[in-house]
């Protein structure tokens, strides 16, 4: 249910979550207030293992998490080295690629390292935990779980999800595999329970749903009462879905966005946003954010600065973050190139050859753009440019002849975004 306008949480877990806008919707407020309050509040979300890092859509539930952390609650990050083989249908029109388990497995290890950021690993009673469902699902008899877990689902009301009514209403495909998801996260919840006292479940708003599914299964098999807690999905203050960009997605992995792709993508926030996200995104103190907030005019732009700044420094660390801020400082400021741009090295005989200026910019090399088609596009827009200069050609190439007094050329796509090309 949404939360009650007059409820007013006593838990300093609640108290951050309203106090910063986290809260969409929660079973039951006064539940998991009183068991936040009294300490004994643990709580999981979980992250299916479909690509290497998780990205910025992922990060308002770790913030949660977080925050539960800060607050004197135990968080625990599910892996879903076991649902990944499955795919969950939420907001999609056709089925997730089917991966290997070894590259279920790769892309487990590389989303680990991003928890570490946000949460406090160890052996103490309010260390965070990492747990992988594929401990317990794939031990799973395919006979006995319809036996024992399966009668407890009604097909009926599994076909009235959103996840599933939305595809089947745009007469997209939902294969069996996929209708099973529910089933499977709903088992979570029951098994994280009763392996680890988990009774939350947060996630985003699409997994409303299924998260009460599974707060309805552990009814069916006696567990402690268990909670929903969900926050909003993100959107832009003009509406477009938070995290998405023309070059692509916003990955937490710096092996996938760099610290200084990560800076500029916050820098480059709307002016209607900044103090949302500033309660969503970092770690500053409200009164802090208020004063930043307030900034009008040309201001506002230093408090964009402080946002991608503690943004940064939360995800990459304190050092990579001023290394980002300064690098900004210098381009933008003093019209420099410094070395501390992101580099991209290329066969020096690609050059020599003549390197395509669209494949340059592509995902190939600068990975500026997703593709050339969108390279292509950005030419006739006059969106891209080669050391300064506007290209004007969508037939250019670059060469050794392109080389700055650095030995570097310099792409940039818009005011923001640059890459310095190195041969080697």
């Amino acid at each position: 249910m949404a939360a009650p306008i007059d409820f007013a949480p006593r838990s300093d877990f609640l108290k951050v979550l309203f106090e910063r806008g986290y809260v969409h919707q929660c079973s039951d407020f006064a539940g998991v207030d009183a068991a936040a309050r009294e300490g004994r509040l643990t709580a999981y979300v979980g992250y299916d293992c479909t690509a290497p890092s998780l990205h910025i859509g992922h990060l308002l539930s770790i913030m949660m998490l977080h925050w539960l952390q800060a607050t004197g609650g135990k968080p625990l990050a599910l892996m879903g080295g076991g649902t990944t083989r499955v795919g969950d249908p939420s907001g999609r029109d056709e089925s997730r690629k089917i991966l290997t388990l070894e590259q279920i497995d790769a892309n487990k290890a590389e989303i680990r390292k991003t928890f570490t950021r946000f949460l406090r690993f160890g052996k103490d009673l309010r260390d965070a935990i990492m747990a992988d469902n594929a401990e317990w699902l794939t031990q799973l008899n395919y006979i006995e779980m319809l036996r024992d877990i399966g009668r407890h689902f009604s097909v009926n009301r599994m076909l009235s999800m959103d996840s599933v009514r939305l595809r089947l209403e745009r007469d997209q495909e939902l294969s069996f595999l996929e209708f099973n998801y529910m089933i499977l996260q709903a088992y979570d919840f029951v098994e994280l329970n009763r392996r680890y006292g988990v009774t939350l479940q947060m996630g985003g708003s699409d997994q409303w749903g299924n998260i009460i599914t599974g707060i309805d299964l552990g009814r069916r098999l006696g567990t402690p009462q268990l909670h929903a807690l969900t926050c909003p999905l993100m959107t832009t203050a003009s509406g477009a879905k938070m995290g998405k960009t023309a070059s692509g997605a916003v990955w937490l992995n710096p092996d996938m966005l760099s610290p200084w792709d990560y800076w500029q993508f916050w820098r480059n926030t709307e002016d209607a946003d900044v103090g949302r996200f500033l309660r969503l995104f970092t770690l500053l103190p409200l009164d802090e954010i208020d004063r930043l907030a307030a900034l009008g005019g040309a201001e506002i732009n230093e408090a964009k600065k402080v946002l991608a700044t503690e943004a940064t420094a939360l995800l990459h660390g304190r050092e990579a973050a001023e290394a980002a801020a300064e690098t900004a400082r210098r381009t933008f400021e003093e019209g420099a190139a410094p070395e501390t741009l992101p580099t991209v090295e290329v066969p020096r005989a690609l050059l020599a050859g003549g390197l395509g200026v669209l494949t340059a910019f592509g995902p190939d090399h600068a990975k500026l753009l997703p593709s050339t088609s969108e390279a292509r596009r950005q030419v006739r827009s006059g969106g891209l440019k080669v050391n300064d200069a506007a290209v004007t050609d969508e037939r250019a190439v670059l060469g050794e002849a392109d080389l700055t007094a650095d030995g570097v050329i310099k792409l940039s796509f818009g005011r923001k975004k640059h890459v310095l090309l190195r041969p080697v």
